[in-house]
Parts: C-alpha cells; structure tokens; sequence
C-alpha cells in the first residue's frame, strides 16, 4: 500500500512540476513578444508551435537553428512575412533555449 501510494505522489509532483514548467515557458515567450504572433496550436502571424516542432523534430541541432532564426529573424522558411530579430534585452539566452525547448517538445 505505501508503495503505491509513494507511486501517486511522484506522478502528482511530476504533474504538477511539468505544468509549472510549461506555465513558466508561455509567460517567457509571452514577456518576449512571441504569443503575439505565434499560438500552441494554430497559426496566427508566424507557425503555430506544433508545427515548429513538428518541422524540426528529430534534427540534433534544432535548438541552435531556431535560436538563430529567433535571434536574426528573418522569412521565407513559413511564408512571406518576416520574423524580426529578437535581441537578448528582449529574451536573455537561458530564457530563449528554455522556450524553444519547450516548444521542440510539442
């Protein structure tokens, strides 16, 4: 009994600590502009995120592609209309790896 009940609680922290997780990308991605133009799961100006992450999934060096492209900005990979560059005033680093992160994983 104590060992499924040991079992529920991992699960539930595990819950709890990977909606935390994505509360905290979507407030980063929302800080830095990005929910202005992209969604999780439908196209608004640029890709919806599913999309992304089903474009790049499987590719080892996606995280340092689309920090580049977020960095530089640029267009013509989803369409006609430019991303502009995203400097690290805007979103540092640590901050952008984290929510491209979370957005490769779908």
């Amino acid at each position: 009994m104590k060992k499924a009940a040991m079992g529920w609680l991992a699960a539930g922290a595990l819950l709890c600590f990977g909606a935390s997780t994505v509360q905290a990308n979507e407030a980063l991605a929302s800080k830095a502009g990005c929910l202005a133009c992209h969604a999780k799961d439908k196209k608004i100006v640029g890709p919806a995120y599913k999309d992304v992450a089903a474009k790049y999934k499987g590719k080892a060096n996606a995280v340092a592609e689309l920090t580049a492209k977020v960095r530089k900005g640029g267009s013509g990979v989803w369409g006609p209309i430019p991303m502009p560059p995203n400097p690290v005033d805007k979103i540092s680093d640590a901050d952008l790896k984290s929510v491209i992160e979370w957005i490769l994983k779908g």
